[in-house]
């Protein structure tokens, strides 16, 4: 049967059992959009093409699916830039199709073109130009292999519109062979042996995992180790909710705002046991610094990220829960050598908790980090969090404690600003039965508010919480720190009234002055049909800690101002 380039599009969607898709029309998807505008699929038409993404991203991170998302060319496709990126620095799958101009106009500057595939190569985890037709059906479905296998990422395929407006047979292909990708899933047996023995030998270890056990559904497995071997777990901001946060045997984040008692361990461990994660430099602090006493173990999907910033002692290429559960099998059956040793660890662990946990200031001033407390007691802990980028994504990391994989949705790599909020909506419709809370930056919220106009039209009830204190916060407190409170450009105190701009896109508005009335505030928005701003005007001044500056190693710690 003969169909059109726009039908092949919509019956492959169709045949990846794609649900949802959010996006833009523009003049070179006409064909498409029309195809669309009966098909079984529904369509989340956003504010801006970023916005889009994101949405795409938080749906994807929220139900494990991949998110879809569409532009024109142009401007269409330059402004899903911010979220690919967003998407690709944290290996969440994404397809997302642009429309272009006919193809005997690329190259020629013809109205609303852009270089597309160039100009996101490298912010994809692949990208295709679509010539023909006849490739069509075959390139889609490579693209939701390679975006959803291995370690995940975006793909991109360009749609010429008159590739969409061409016909031919459409047959969509069952499976897919790529010479080049093979993603490897099982560790090699004498690397996870090696692994094992050096488990059973050291005395001070720690395991450090991120996002890859969400991803690769390993968070049992994880669990099971640690419960296995009496192993301390810290995660990386990817990682929470890879271990739930009341196990005595959590440390906490890791890193610049990690606990003092987490980064503590790390420095003096003699092994980490890294899983799915890639030692980024908000991790580390002073690389020629970090962890001087450890031999590493590190397990991840893709054998790029492995030695690229730490040399490791033991590589193990594969995907988490496979590797993990191998290696479970082995010290199930062996056991630790060295337990009177470990409970020597765990004292000194205890004993660092006890000396500095995580905490503020506790007086009559409504405080941000009791904000975040007191959503996480009114929800009991099962929201899905999203976050903006900076001080809120650090107290709402610190002060929530997140127990489920893929409750905890924040922008790690690339640190995208804008980017909670529709993500909020995304991984509201993705899941819909959940309360979702987007704790958001006075600053960073402006940044995407325009889909509070998505939110109502498509009735998804997200509720944002704005932690305002007039400042683009994390900036100003480098400026406190660092640069002698030259608070250059971070005053955000002709801020509008986030309440009229919740009522005027047709939402709801709650703002909340004092801390006795946070909870009532909190219950009230959750109470409310469709979507809710409460606007906490919080301390200006409050800052995140503890925080190892730039440069330092993780021991070399700001606990806190005097």
């Amino acid at each position: 049967m003969k169909l059109t380039g726009a039908q092949i599009f919509v019956e492959s969607l169709i045949k990846e059992k794609v649900e949802i898709m959010f996006g833009i029309p523009g003049g070179a998807l006409l064909p498409t959009f029309d195809v669309l505008y009966g098909a079984p699929i529904k369509f989340i038409l956003a504010r801006h093409e970023q916005g889009a993404a994101h949405m795409a991203d938080g749906y994807a991170r929220a139900t494990g699916k991949v998110g879809v998302c569409i532009a024109t060319s142009g401007p269409g496709a330059t402004n899903l830039t911010t979220g690919l990126a967003t998407a690709n620095m944290d290996s969440i799958p994404i397809v997302a199709f642009t429309g272009q101009v006919a193809t005997h106009l690329v190259g020629n500057d013809a109205f609303q073109e852009a270089d597309t595939t160039g100009v996101t190569r490298s912010i994809t985890k692949y990208n295709y130009l679509v010539k023909d037709i006849k490739e069509l059906a075959s390139t889609i479905k490579e693209a939701f292999c390679i975006a959803r296998t291995g370690r995940p990422g975006p793909v991109l395929i360009d749609l010429p519109v008159d590739v969409q407006r061409a016909s031919c047979e459409f047959v969509y292909p069952r499976e897919v062979d790529i010479r080049s990708y093979k993603p490897k899933y099982d560790g090699h047996p004498q690397q996870i042996k090696k692994a094992v023995e050096m488990i059973k030998e050291s005395e001070r270890p720690v395991i450090y995992a991120g996002g890859g056990i969400i991803i690769s559904g390993a968070s049992e497995e994880l669990r099971e180790m640690a419960k296995i071997t009496q192993i301390p777990v810290t995660l990386t901001l990817m990682g929470m909710g890879a271990f739930p946060q009341d196990s005595e045997l959590f440390l906490g984040m890791l890193g610049m705002h990690g606990t003092y008692f987490a980064n503590q361990a790390i420095q003096n461990s003699d092994l980490i046991i890294a899983i799915g994660a890639r030692f980024d430099d908000r991790i580390t602090g002073r690389l020629d610094g970090f962890a001087p006493k450890a031999k590493i173990i590190h397990v991840d999907i893709d054998p790029t990220s492995i030695s690229k910033n730490v040399k490791v002692d033991i590589p193990i290429v594969g995907d988490a829960k496979n590797v993990i559960k191998e290696m479970n099998k082995l010290l199930s059956k062996l056991g630790p050598r060295n337990i009177e040793k470990r409970k020597k660890w765990q004292k000194q662990i205890s004993a660092w908790k006890k000396e500095n946990p995580l905490t503020y200031k506790k007086d009559d001033k409504l405080r941000p980090q009791y904000v975040v407390e007191k959503i996480y007691e009114v929800t009991k802990g099962k929201a899905i969090i999203t976050t903006e980028v900076g001080q809120n994504q650090m107290w709402a990391q610190q002060f929530y404690k997140y127990n489920y994989p893929r409750h905890f949705i924040t922008s790690g790599g690339l640190g995208t600003m804008g980017y909670g909020f529709p993500a909020a909506i995304g991984a509201k419709l993705g899941k819909p039965e959940k309360i979702v809370f987007d704790i958001a930056g006075d600053g960073s919220i402006q940044m995407n508010i325009q889909e509070m106009a998505t939110a109502v039209n498509n009735k998804v009830g997200v509720k944002v919480a704005i932690l305002n204190n007039g400042y683009l916060g994390m900036v100003r407190q480098w400026q406190q720190l660092f640069y002698k409170k030259r608070y250059s450009a971070t005053d955000l105190t002709a801020n509008p009234d986030f309440v009229k701009i919740a009522e005027a896109y047709g939402a709801s508005g709650i703002r909340v002055t004092k801390k006795d009335e946070a909870e009532g505030a909190l219950r009230k928005a959750i109470s409310t049909d469709g979507p809710v701003i409460l606007d906490f005007l919080v301390e200006r001044e409050e800052n995140v800690f503890p925080m190892v500056p730039a440069g330092a190693r993780l021991d070399e710690v700001i606990r806190g101002l005097a």
